[in-house]
């Protein structure tokens, strides 16, 4: 039986087991909405394609399969593309459906034109657009390989108005399989040999491609050899922050005790990672190109192996895969730096048992002490940019799998469409998102979006007047020469009663724990908004004081 391009498209979808998709509409693939009104995949309509993507991107974090979303030509993807950077920079396997001019209209300037693999070339692991509808389930079916394999990441596919129309007499093909790269045995036996003569090792995991068995496994491997592990830059969801072997994340505001470790170690096992800008403490914590420490490198793309660390041992392997095989490393006899975790474990445990005092009657230490002992070990916290982040990333324990979703690329806007995506694929768990007062105005209209779909999220909103990030960063390099970074903001707590959820302000410490059970027990999407003294820039210091010490060394 003949079917349009479009019904093609989402028989594809189907085929590969897609449970959702995230768009705004467009003309411009009108005929695969149609196809979607009578399959069996629910629809998201997010506000802006910005967020769309973001929530595609969260999916694609907490599945580990490709987050589909959908959006217009022209500015409907170019709003697409922050979050097609945050899917390229965090490696998640995500699918991008652009509507694109027809054909017989294209290289003419037309409404909304755009050449797409000009555009997102540089971003994403493949940009094609479909020329014929009887190659749609051969293009789909390629963009769901390369979306999963190697590296994950995103793939963008244009598809011309006029061809979404057009029917073929063709079949969807079978679901994708992707390639899963394993070690080798002679690699494993090497590790094992590495493992062996170090006296100081530590290992640091990140990247995407995990599993909750795989945690597991890493988790047995590291109780076996009694080894300290670190996390890189918002991946602290991969080892329970209570467990002896715990020593911390390496990322934005490293515990000095884990640095030195890092630093002193004479053997570095890197799974999954890039340990790129953020973790790497720009660049500083591994020599490039040659390490001082014997580095164990372990990727799914050999591209990223030397790519800018020269490993002594390169494993071109998934980290599922990896941690499988890990099974079989077992020490021999007991390991020369014993006690090195429970040593590591400690100098995390100080350094964010007892968060710090801060300026202003809202003291976000207490705030983050009653999440950890209140929420339950499984609830998912988002976040996006911003120095409110420091405390997730310092004072919250992940204690699972799947409990973190943040953009490694540092992008704002991420944490409340990111939150909206983890309700809709985790509707039986508690969703917090956290947001600054800037980073939530660039997507915060997602907010209807979570109301309408029903996803009862609860955004902690942290107002302190400011893009706060960016001024820390004017008092450090142009001390009292405040420029562009102040903001006037908005009511959030009733913009989010506007929108048809809950809202509350709150500016002192001791009303927050009463305000987010009163958040908890709405039943529906819920905001609180914690005014903030500007004066708290980070846990550790005041703007006062950043901008006395830069004048000092001036």
């Amino acid at each position: 039986m003949k079917k349009s391009g479009g019904h093609l498209i989402v028989d594809m979808l189907a085929a590969n087991g897609v449970e959702r998709v995230f768009c705004v509409p467009g003309e411009s693939y009108l005929a695969v909405l149609d196809g979607l009104h009578d399959a069996d995949i629910k629809l998201t309509l997010a506000r802006q394609e910005g967020g769309a993507a973001m929530m595609a991107d969260a999916w694609g974090k907490l599945t580990g399969k490709p987050g589909i979303c959908m959006v217009t030509r022209g500015p409907g993807a170019t709003n697409a593309a922050s979050g097609i950077h945050v899917a390229a920079q965090d490696s998640t396997p995500l699918i991008l459906f652009i509507g694109q001019v027809g054909r017989d209209f294209r290289d003419r300037e037309a409404f909304q034109e755009v050449n797409y693999k000009q555009m997102f070339g540089g971003i994403a692991k493949w940009v094609a657009e479909i020329d014929e509808a009887a190659r749609v389930p051969e293009y789909v079916a390629r963009a769901f390989a390369i979306a999963q394999s190697g590296r994950p990441g995103p793939v963008v596919l244009a598809l011309p108005e006029d061809m979404l129309r057009e029917t073929a007499e063709v079949s969807a093909l079978p679901k994708v399989v992707p390639a899963i790269t394993a070690p080798g045995t002679d690699a494993m036996a090497d590790l094992a040999t590495r493992l062996a003569a170090a006296r100081r090792p530590v290992a640091i995991l990140g990247g995407s491609g995990w599993t909750a068995e795989a945690v597991r496994q890493f988790t047995d491997f590291a109780e076996r050899y009694d080894l300290p592990v670190g996390v890189a830059f918002r991946r602290q969801m991969l080892f329970d922050h209570l467990h002896p072997n715990y020593a911390g994340d390496v990322g934005i505001g490293i515990n000095p005790a884990l640095k030195a470790r890092v630093d002193d170690a004479d053997l570095v096992l890197l799974v999954g990672t890039r340990l790129s800008e953020m973790a790497s403490q720009g660049y500083s914590l591994i020599d490039i190109p040659n390490p001082k420490q014997d580095v164990v490198h372990v990727h799914p793309d050999p591209n990223e192996l030397g790519k800018v660390y020269q490993p002594a041992l390169a494993i071109n392997a998934a980290p599922a895969a990896f941690c499988a095989a890990l099974q079989e490393v077992k020490p021999d006899g007991l390991v020369s730096w014993l006690g090195a975790a429970q040593e590591a474990h400690r100098a995390y445990r100080a350094w964010t048992d007892t968060p710090p005092t801060i300026p202003g009657s809202m003291q976000m230490g207490t705030v983050m002490q009653h999440l950890r002992d209140t929420l339950p070990d499984d609830a998912i916290v988002t976040n996006g940019a911003g120095n409110y982040a420091t405390w997730i990333h310092r004072f919250h324990r992940f204690r699972g799998f799947g409990t973190q979703v943040a953009p490694t690329s540092g992008s704002m806007g991420y944490g409340l469409p990111g939150a909206v995506a983890a309700k809709l694929c985790h509707p039986e768990r508690t969703v917090v998102a956290f947001a600054g007062d800037g980073c939530f105005q660039m997507t915060g209209l997602e907010f209807a979006t979570a109301v309408q779909d029903g996803a009862a999220i609860i955004v902690i909103v942290v107002d302190n007047g400011m893009y706060g990030t960016i001024r820390m960063h004017q008092e450090m390099h142009y001390p009292g020469r405040v420029s562009g970074t102040g903001l006037h903001n908005p009511d959030f707590a009733a913009l989010a009663e506007a929108c048809g959820g809950y809202g509350e302000r709150v500016e002192r410490t001791e009303d927050f724990a009463d305000a987010f059970e009163r958040a908890q027990a709405a039943g529906r999407p819920a905001l609180l908004h914690l005014v903030v003294d500007p004066e708290a820039i980070t846990p550790m210091t005041t703007l006062s004081a950043m901008r006395e010490k830069a004048l000092e060394d001036a």
